[in-house]
């Protein structure tokens, strides 16, 4: 029983540190990281002072040894608050993750640990020529003795630029076809990596950018696993983690949204008529149709998470999951769509203007066409329904 307060007593420290950043650092900064088109640079540094960026992270590499259902509440309350830097968490737990499940001992003293795992991570995988299909890439490393050169534009990087560490997806050298790939870390710092702006409709803070990777030299310790083992990283290592983290995210831009909502339609009153917005029946239906809407994600991620970290404690591939993964991300951005624009249509003036809920709507609609897109995504999980195989990477299977 002692022992059992004791976990409750962390636990609770823990999230109590979580939502401290939270409402001092990330609530504070998100509108105006959104009008200026910046980078929510204090909001990870409170986040990695809380110890959450290190959420998965073994405590003997600096982190908290928590599970996917921790990592999947943090993305949820941090999306409740900006989307931007929820996905800016996800991504860099998801690149720390790969580590994690993928690198040496060595490499996660490096890089999860270093400065009190204050260094940010984030994944390079999409190319402009691939578009929507981000696992599937035309560039290919080349050989520097035993170590390696990376020539690669990419597109979408989340924390372009800004990131100290990229997770890069290419072709094995002399690759034999598109599914002979390898994983990279590349640092930050290298000579060769070219950032280009970030100018969005929503997520305006997340700089998810094109990048230019030239020639830049990779020592072969930050070769991630073994060549050719990129597809099984993919699969186990870099679409799990980030599946359930951005529909964790979506889920809480929907919460945050229904929220904002209430709060107006509660406490605004038409003087004329001596009535709150909620006061009228049409209304309430709106909010009630959203708040059913939004209630579905909660127990579904809940699962899932609870999945994975079985999937991971037996040592088994989290991919055998890969599909309820999927439709719970279509589900997620769906949702915070539907929901977002339910705010916006219950507040009328007030939520046309710049604010929470403006920035939500605009937020969600990028939820349909990150990868994979709900279109694509739908597709994925038609297949799997009829019992048609799905293989990303050679004709006749995405």
């Amino acid at each position: 029983m002692a022992n059992e307060n004791l976990a409750r007593k962390i636990d609770q420290d823990v999230y109590s540190r979580l939502d401290a950043a939270i409402d001092t650092t990330v609530k504070v900064n998100a509108d105006r990281n959104d009008l200026e088109s910046r980078f929510p640079r204090e909001n990870l540094t409170a986040l990695a002072e809380a110890g959450w960026t290190g959420v998965l992270n073994e405590p003997r590499f600096g982190g908290l040894g928590l599970g996917h259902v921790d990592f999947a509440e943090a993305a949820y309350r941090i999306g409740q608050a900006d989307a931007s830097t929820g996905l800016v968490y996800i991504m860099h737990v998801g690149a720390a993750q790969t580590i994690n499940l993928f690198g040496s001992d060595d490499q996660k003293e490096r890089w999860l640990k270093t400065r009190n795992g204050g260094l940010l991570g984030t994944y390079s995988t999409s190319e402009r020529a691939t578009g929507g299909h981000w696992w599937y890439n035309l560039s290919e490393a080349s050989r520097d003795g035993e170590d390696y050169r990376v020539n690669a534009e990419k597109s979408f990087t989340t924390s372009s630029g800004q990131a100290d560490f990229y997770v890069v997806q290419t072709r094995t050298p002399g690759a034999k076809d598109q599914a002979d790939i390898v994983f990279f870390i590349v640092d930050g710092k290298s000579a060769g990596i070219e950032a280009k702006p970030w100018d969005a409709l929503g997520v305006r803070g997340n700089h998810s950018g094109p990048i230019r990777y030239t020639n830049v030299r990779v020592p072969r310790r930050d070769r991630i696993g073994t060549e050719g083992q990129g597809k099984e990283i993919i699969y186990n290592g870099v679409s799990p983690v980030y599946l359930i983290g951005l529909g964790a995210v979506w889920e809480g831009v929907a919460r945050g949204a229904l929220s904002a909502a209430v709060a107006h339609t509660t406490s605004f009153v038409h003087k004329d008529r001596n009535k709150s917005l909620s006061d009228y029946q049409a209304i309430r239906q709106e909010l009630g149709a959203a708040k059913v809407l939004v209630e579905t994600l909660r127990p579904w991620r809940l699962e899932l998470a609870a999945r994975l970290d079985a999937l991971w404690r037996a040592g088994k591939p989290q991919s055998e999951i890969l599909i309820p993964l999927t439709e719970f991300k279509v589900h997620a951005a769906e949702v915070a769509n539907k929901v977002a624009a339910t705010a916006l249509t219950v507040t009328g003036g007030y939520g046309y203007h710049r604010g929470p809920i403006e920035r939500a709507f605009r937020d969600a609609r990028a939820a349909i066409a990150m990868g994979p897109s709900n279109i694509i995504a739908r597709d994925w999980i038609g297949k799997s329904l009829v019992g048609l195989p799905l293989e990303l990477f050679y004709e006749g299977g995405e």
